[in-house]
């Protein structure tokens, strides 16, 4: 069975049969533990390779061996893979024994978008490209689409700011034969405590930050306690960092949000000179959810271009090429139109034509 985005259940495609997730009866730990201990190995011996006939070593915290359930092939996954596909039967495999303990995930947002419509949003979106090639824009190579669950970490921060500033409102005017300016002092002080919630920032190493950054806002109010049937289908990986190691960056990030807003108290200025400011930035509580991506790989003119789609809101980011020919007619087009409205501004002033 495999989690469907369109009715929320998990189905089976075989019978047509529908189960509900939140429904969805666990085995019991004794249980499930041994089931996972007959199913997995650890993975530390040789194997030979028919390319160059060389043995490769895979170390076994790298790598783990694992019997898909359903046609008792083996699949071998690196350390950080939750859920997978079996590559020789198409079945559903999640890995629960990397779902337990630190590593169980509190919340999770299942996908809301399948893999068609995944596919007719990208090439709507390739379409739009107004400075894009023409053979790209046809979406016609498309080489892969991945639904992936990503790891990130959601932050709860208090933000604390303290700003102290010397401002100045300056007034010029004339009286008679004489011009003049008029510079008043103020003193500002500002102190302020905010609070954000739902910071996120991706956990996984593998994954380009500022790519995972650009797919927000993700809709927080549709996050589910997480279950394992959500994950059935797709790929998902465990989280590689910590909310410790990653709190610095959401830090950073918070301490600008915060920045900004005492700058936006402060208005009506000539001059904002800052004496002293000081901004301290909290963690109140994170969780480690999973946040459904689906990676686009465009195979265009023998390059690959990855993409990223929020799997829930539909928002696509990447960078496409560019066509130079079109860049030059825009170029062409806009230098045109300003030397037309430079010419009528021209005759219009009685100025000289250029």
């Amino acid at each position: 069975m495999a989690y469907d985005s369109t009715s929320g259940m998990l189905h089976c495609d075989s019978c047509g049969r529908n189960d509900s997730i939140e429904s969805f009866q666990k085995p019991d730990s004794e249980h499930n533990h041994n089931a996972e201990t007959e199913n997995r190995h650890s993975f530390h011996e040789e194997y030979h390779t028919e390319d160059n006939g060389e043995p490769h070593t895979f170390d076994e915290n790298e790598t783990a061996e694992y019997h898909c359930k359903n046609c008792g092939a083996v699949l071998i996954t690196d350390k950080d893979t939750t859920a997978t596909t079996c590559s020789f039967c198409g079945a559903a495999v999640v890995l629960a024994d990397r779902l337990t303990g630190n590593m169980a995930p509190a919340k999770v947002i299942p996908f809301t978008i399948n893999k068609q419509q995944a596919q007719a949003a990208f090439r709507k979106w390739c379409r739009k490209g107004l400075l894009t090639p023409k053979g790209f824009m046809t979406a016609d190579r498309i080489k892969s689409m991945t639904g992936l669950y990503v790891p990130f970490w959601l932050y709860d921060l208090n933000g604390q700011g303290e700003a102290d500033a010397t401002c100045t409102r300056v007034r010029r005017y004339t009286r008679g034969e004489y011009d003049y300016t008029e510079t008043s002092f103020f003193h500002v002080y500002r102190q302020v405590n905010l609070n954000y919630l739902k910071v996120p920032a991706d956990a996984s190493e593998k994954m380009n930050d500022t790519l995972m950054d650009k797919l927000e806002p993700f809709h927080y109010h549709e996050l589910k306690n997480f279950n394992m049937p959500y994950l059935a289908g797709y790929l998902a990986e465990k989280y590689n960092y910590d909310n410790k190691a990653l709190f610095p960056r959401v830090e950073e990030r918070v301490r600008n949000f915060v920045d900004t807003y005492i700058k936006s108290t402060i208005n009506g200025y000539t001059t904002i000179t800052y004496n002293r400011k000081n901004i301290r930035i909290n963690e109140r509580h994170a969780d480690y959810v999973l946040l459904p991506v689906w990676m686009v790989c465009y195979d265009y003119k023998q390059s690959e271009h990855i993409f990223a789609m929020n799997g829930q809101t539909g928002k696509i980011v990447g960078k496409p090429p560019l066509s130079i020919g079109k860049i030059a007619a825009w170029f062409a087009g806009v230098s045109g139109g300003t030397f037309i409205v430079m010419k009528i501004i021209a005759l219009l002033t009685g100025g000289p034509v250029i």
